[in-house]
């Protein structure tokens, strides 16, 4: 139920990934810092309060961490999910293209 939850957060901003603007981990890291710090009203943002703590510090650099076994199975199994959902969207991308699509310019020219 919370990778369900987290692969709909991925999949409103699939157009970033497929941009570069942002990244699955990161992705990550943004929906977890949302749900603790606003009042848990599902069981998945109550699971998430009880499992994962954040720890941050005055120049806004984080750290997520698994308060339990639980927590850290649970950290571990989004972040390999990011990580597998960037590898779906990238081979997605890759489908169409072919090898001369990826010829350096200055490779032609010498």
């Amino acid at each position: 139920m919370i990778l369900k939850e987290f692969a709909k957060y991925l999949q409103e901003h699939t157009d970033d990934i497929i941009q570069n603007k942002t990244s699955c981990t990161k992705l990550l890291c943004e929906w977890i810092r949302h749900i603790i710090h606003k009042h848990p009203r599902t069981n998945v943002e109550k699971i998430i309060h009880c499992e994962i703590m954040l720890a941050e510090n005055k120049s806004g650099d984080f750290l997520l961490v698994g308060k339990s076994e639980s927590g850290r199975t649970l950290m571990n199994a989004l972040n390999n999910f990011a990580m597998s959902y960037e590898n779906y969207i990238m081979s997605r991308w890759l489908e169409d293209k072919k090898p001369h699509h990826f010829i350096n310019r200055y490779d032609k020219q010498n």
